[in-house]
């Protein structure tokens, strides 16, 4: 289904949508992939493969939705690594460098958690897309219960880790509602039910779920409101520009290849 099968502003706004949660799923998991035989112990080599190989799959489904939606002849491949670093939608607490193990705990949490918000205000206005996020929440799910093992066990084991945990959510809270800043075209996407409720609503709900689990650890984080999607998702940081070129470096070696 491309835009033109659908109301102008509507696919304006699907393909909005699907490019910023696509280009999340991208991001962090090619980030966080660079754990891989670094981590803090085995086991997690092992998890922090086979999460990020999980949101480079999410990423690669949803710009595949984006492809056949925008019809520019464009496939998945070339939206992920075609474009230049202005481009990229991500939200603003994926642009922080990967940082020590505590900082990546940090970032995992508040952005599975708010994710799992905006997954969860998917509805079933465009079945492609629904279908596909039936999907991810059920492999989510099990990224979520990494998270938290990961924030209670940082957290409760004082000194340095619980510190370093604490200073790592402090630094990016102010960041981290961008996941859930305010969709342009909202207003067409609720209208269409491909949102069932608005993000101002979703980032709400996020907000209770992090103090439900930060607070009984004994930490608390200001999560304020999120400016509009254009500030939250432009403007990338020196770190981004950095991990761009790492993820782009094969595609761009011989861009006439065929992968």
């Amino acid at each position: 289904m491309t835009i033109a099968a659908l109301d102008p502003r509507t696919g304006t706004a699907l393909a909005g949508l699907l490019l910023s949660m696509a280009d999340d799923e991208f991001v962090i998991g090619f980030s966080d992939s660079e754990w891989t035989g670094i981590a803090p112990i085995l086991e997690e080599d092992v998890a922090m493969s086979s999460l990020a190989q999980d949101e480079l799959g999410h990423a690669r489904a949803l710009y595949e939705l984006l492809a056949g939606v925008l019809g520019d002849g464009r496939d998945a491949d070339a939206l992920a690594y075609d474009r230049e670093p202005e481009a990229y939608r991500h939200a603003r607490l994926l642009d922080h460098g990967r940082g020590d193990w505590a900082t990546t705990i940090a970032r995992r949490l508040l952005y599975e958690t708010a994710d799992a918000a905006r997954l969860a205000s998917i509805g079933e206005g465009w079945p492609p897309l629904a279908e596909l996020v039936a999907k991810i929440r059920r492999e989510e799910r099990y990224h979520v219960m990494h998270v938290l093992a990961w924030t209670d066990r940082l957290a409760r084991a004082g000194g340095d880790a619980r510190s370093r945990f604490v200073a790592a959510l402090e630094a990016l809270a102010p960041d981290a509602p961008t996941v859930l800043a305010a969709q342009e075209g909202e207003a067409a996407l609720l209208e269409a039910g491909i949102l069932t409720r608005p993000m101002t609503s979703a980032a709400a709900s996020w907000r209770a779920e992090v103090a439900g689990i930060l607070g009984p650890l004994g930490i608390t984080i200001a999560l304020e409101q999120a400016a509009d999607t254009a500030r939250s998702r432009s403007g990338h940081s020196r770190d981004f520009r950095w991990l761009w070129g790492e993820l782009t470096s094969v595609r761009r070696s011989d861009p006439g290849a065929t992968w």
